[in-house]
């Protein structure tokens, strides 16, 4: 990543106040960026003749709808709406075709930039991330860092070992990342150039594995980070780095409109992504809306200094909340509970300790950012949410909504302290159907209670869905036919308690992810004044086998009025 000096950050903070509005969302000011009355004027579009799920209790069925100036101008009957219509009015005919507001991602990580670019280790036996590996050594200086991405350990023919990586290449050091972000697999040169031995103690926030009396290559949490010191990396100028940013970017979009998102909360969002959303907003490539949730000392220092805080921006790209991160993965198996692992002592790893989750929730609080912190188990929930009730308490401000990001693992006092704090978790939502395999390392008992969307809906908590893109895959209907089924791909049932309602799983999917940003006033529903997002579904997922939502295809999706995927 690029390094920038405070005063770099301070002018990018500078022109970021001059771009972005101030407007905070809650309350009142989402009410002021209501477009002015339409009049008489005739609106752009017309949808007709449609199956239309509106998000909106008021009004929940609708057969069409008008659009005036990227807005929703009017919903009801076919018949009615069809009046509004002049002679200029674009006319879609559904042809009863299923329409619902645009799907929201409430956590996701779509950089694009490893996908153009990087190793692509999604595969399923260790000869092939051995050839992959072997193919970039080939072109790769000696000494210089072999990286690969999307790797999942539990979807490969065998366990993977810095043997197995040592005989793709000798002279690289080689990281092969999970997909889940939160553990890497490093051959012996790696090890070698990073002094790790069987000697080497595990740091309190990570692990180096050791089977049969040697390392076995895999690390996990903070204790990755003294292979960031050492060896060569693969160099980029700043204008390769801003060209592969913006192009990564540009491919995301694409794809997240074409499986039917029109927004997503960019989990993880570095200097260099908020410049690329920036880049292909200007160049007429950002198909999709952005809540940026800030994570990393220096940009966090940047906006700070320059006044920016949550709610900054406008209806494309919007500064979201300060993100943190405070214990391990559910796919990787390291998130801390209080109960161990299925058949282990291990009960997980925190990457952060009380005092200093404490001392981030009020920096962030009390500079009027949204807090995210990343607690995967019910013993970093339970710290997380100590320290919400503490500034909530000592600093009032009761529609803050802190998140607790994906929250997989609760319990009934746990959810009673979210809903009386007014906290919104994020929990994973395609997990359970596409990480089956590894369900049975916590077993039963804990999947009752991991991924809670039907306990969060009990519990009164406006849960949205959350992809976590890469760790998890993004489509939207693969999500609600995991929550509506709680199958696996398998067709292992996991936590059946949890199942919801497929019109449930569409508010998760839609106006409760538009209120886990304070923009339920904005979007998330289809409602006369707000903006014209939405989804044509070929098929309506009332209607098919549950166990074939995911194969519904989109047929369009359009953002303020405008198709940016399909027909």
């Amino acid at each position: 990543m690029a390094k920038y000096t405070r005063g770099e950050f301070l002018g990018f903070g500078a022109a970021l106040a001059g771009a972005f509005r101030a407007d905070r969302l809650p309350a009142a000011a989402a009410e002021a960026q209501s477009p002015p009355p339409a009049g008489t004027a005739a609106p752009d579009l017309i949808v007709i003749n449609a199956k239309v799920y509106t998000s909106d209790s008021a009004t929940p069925r609708a057969e069409a709808f008008a659009v005036k100036n990227s807005r929703f101008a009017a919903v009801g009957s076919t018949s009615d709406v069809k009046n509004l219509a002049a002679a200029q009015t674009v006319v879609l005919d559904a042809q009863r075709m299923t329409v619902t507001p645009g799907f929201i991602d409430a956590h996701c990580h779509p950089s694009g930039v490893e996908e153009l670019y990087g190793v692509n280790c999604n595969v399923r036996t260790v000869a092939e991330i051995q050839a992959a590996v072997r193919k970039k050594a080939q072109t790769t200086a000696p000494g210089v860092w072999v990286t690969g991405f999307m790797f999942d350990d539990t979807k490969l023919d065998r366990p993977l070992t810095r043997h197995d990586l040592d005989q793709a290449t000798a002279e690289h050091p080689v990281a092969i990342n999970h997909r889940g972000g939160h553990t890497s697999w490093y051959n012996s040169k790696a090890l070698e150039l990073a002094e790790i031995t069987m000697q080497t103690p595990d740091p309190a926030d990570g692990r180096f594995f050791r089977e049969n009396g040697e390392l076995t290559g895999r690390v996990a949490e903070q204790a990755r980070g003294v292979f960031q010191r050492v060896g060569q990396r693969e160099r980029f100028t700043p204008e390769q780095q801003r060209d592969r940013a913006r192009a990564g970017m540009r491919h995301m979009s694409e794809l997240l409109t074409a499986a039917g998102l029109t927004s997503v909360h960019d989990a993880g969002t570095s200097l260099d992504h908020v410049i690329a959303y920036e880049d292909t907003r200007r160049n007429g490539e950002l198909r999709h809306r952005a809540y940026m949730m800030i994570r990393g000392s220096q940009i966090f220092a940047g906006f700070k200094a320059a006044g920016i805080y949550t709610g900054f921006g406008d209806e494309w790209i919007r500064v979201g909340g300060a993100k943190f991160a405070a214990d391990g993965s559910a796919s990787e198996r390291t998130m801390r509970m209080s109960t161990p692992y299925v058949g282990t002592n291990d009960y997980g790893i925190l990457t952060m300790t009380q005092q200093q989750i404490h001392d981030a929730v009020e920096d962030a609080h009390r500079h009027n950012f949204q807090v995210g912190i990343h607690a995967n188990g019910d013993v970093t929930i339970d710290m997380v949410l100590k320290a919400y009730e503490r500034v909530l308490q000592q600093w009032p401000d009761p529609d803050r909504r802190h998140r607790i990001e994906h929250c997989s693992l609760v319990n009934p006092d746990l959810l009673q302290r979210i809903r009386a704090c007014g906290c919104i978790p994020t929990p994973f939502w395609t997990y359970i159907h596409f990480h089956g395999e590894k369900w049975a390392q916590y077993g039963e008992e804990k999947m009752r209670w991991m991924m809670a969307h039907r306990s969060f809906l009990d519990y009164g908590i406006r849960v949205p869905g959350a992809s976590d893109y890469t760790p998890g895959p993004f489509e939207p209907l693969m999500a609600i036919q995991s929550m509506v089924t709680r199958k696996d791909y398998a067709g292992r049932v996991w936590g059946a308690n949890q199942k919801v309602t497929v019109d449930e799983a569409l508010t998760i999917a839609t106006i409760n992810g538009a209120y886990a940003s304070s923009e339920e006033n904005l979007k998330g529903s289809i409602t006369a004044g707000k903006l014209a997002d939405f989804v044509l579904l070929e098929k309506d997922p009332h209607d098919v086998d549950p166990d074939q939502i995911k194969n519904i295809k989109i047929h369009r999706t359009v953002v303020g009025g405008k198709t940016m995927y399909g027909a």
